[in-house]
């Protein structure tokens, strides 16, 4: 039987963000006591959660997100704590960093400990651990008892979910319950760090950058393990984020990407095309109002770009756009982490 069929709805369960009833936290972690999945917020994107210590239960992860086998899942736990039960041997140092910056969107690569599946980390000897900042999910982890390994609750490849709804349109049917907690924060996955070497590494940007981390880490060398063949983080090897039209990737000076985004769009072929337009507020005007013309926020607010990202991918899918072009941005701070999400669902890159 395949993961499409083992549920014939998925139920969703609405749940006070801020305040989560414990009974309703009772019955999600009531499932994953028994080896289910349970859907959940974070404060990066929605989880898909299950019991980290129970092979089975993981494997339920895997078979409803068509997920890579050997892609690693981010083990989530509800107080620094719970660290020693996850990890092997941390040091007060690294206990004493973690405990800076948790609960909070960051991850971090360990040497695990016994009780995690082999299953949850691809194989590897390593683990990602995070603490995330959100009252659902620490409610979640605490009443379950259990470490919950989670990857984001969408289907492999696609743009990851920022609401409840979006999870449903991915997994509907594939899991048994959604806890709805409404919109997400940051709107991206949480970043991910190798602190195991001399160096530190970063091995995916997300709401918190090196700069936020330098001081305490000092300076970040090269990620060394993209090249291994077998990732030791998520968000590494595999296509992610994309959404079902090919999105071109336009980069250069804002003026000079809408003149060519116009001309890509002029030279495509077809009248009847329908071409999506991924831009910001300061330049949504200027393209023709028959695109499906959607702003990411304003370029002097990175925050809100990066949390509006994956909603508007989503949304060109529902608008059947037969072309998407997203205007591109200098790398710098949190917009290095918006630009790698957009490069991984990018179909190709231009320079103007």
């Amino acid at each position: 039987m395949d993961a499409g069929q083992l549920h014939l709805k998925t139920s969703l369960l609405k749940v006070d963000p801020l305040a989560p009833q414990p009974s309703l936290i009772a019955r999600a972690a009531r499932l994953i006591k028994n080896g289910e999945v349970v859907a959940f917020p974070t404060e990066t994107v929605y989880g898909l959660g299950a019991d980290a210590t129970n092979d089975l239960a993981v494997e339920k992860i895997f078979e409803a997100k068509g997920r890579p086998s050997d892609n690693p899942i981010i083990v989530h736990i509800s107080s620094v704590g719970e660290l020693g039960k996850v990890v092997r041997n941390p040091s007060p140092k690294v206990v004493e960093f973690v405990s800076y910056y948790w609960p909070g969107p960051l991850t971090v690569i360990f040497k695990k400990s016994s009780s995690i599946s082999y299953r949850v980390t691809a194989g590897l000897e390593t683990v990602a651990v995070r603490m995330p900042a959100h009252p659902v999910a620490l409610a979640l982890i605490s009443a379950s008892g259990r470490p919950i390994a989670a990857p984001s609750a969408n289907i492999s490849g696609r743009p990851s979910p920022t609401s409840a709804q979006h999870v449903v349109e991915d997994l509907d049917g594939r899991i048994p319950l959604v806890l709805d907690g409404g919109e997400t924060h940051y709107g991206v996955e949480s970043t991910v760090i190798d602190i195991s070497g001399e160096t530190p590494v970063l091995l995916r940007p997300g709401p918190i950058t090196t700069a936020d981390l330098s001081p305490l880490l000092g300076e970040f060398g090269e990620p060394g393990h993209v090249h291994r063949e077998r990732p030791i983080a998520p968000g590494m090897k595999y296509v992610h984020y994309a959404p079902n039209a090919p999105l071109t990737l336009v980069l250069g000076k804002p003026n000079g990407i809408v003149d060519k985004v116009l001309d890509l769009a002029k030279r495509s072929g077809s009248s009847e095309s329908k071409i999506g337009v991924l831009c910001t507020d300061e330049t949504y005007s200027r393209y023709p109002p028959d695109f499906v013309r959607l702003s990411l926020g304003s370029r002097f607010a990175p925050y809100e770009m990066l949390r509006n990202l994956y909603r508007c991918l989503r949304f060109f899918d529902k608008a059947k756009v037969s072309a998407i072009y997203a205007e591109g941005f200098d790398e710098i701070g949190i917009n290095a982490t918006l630009m790698n999400r957009l490069r991984k669902a990018a179909t190709s890159v231009v320079e103007t």
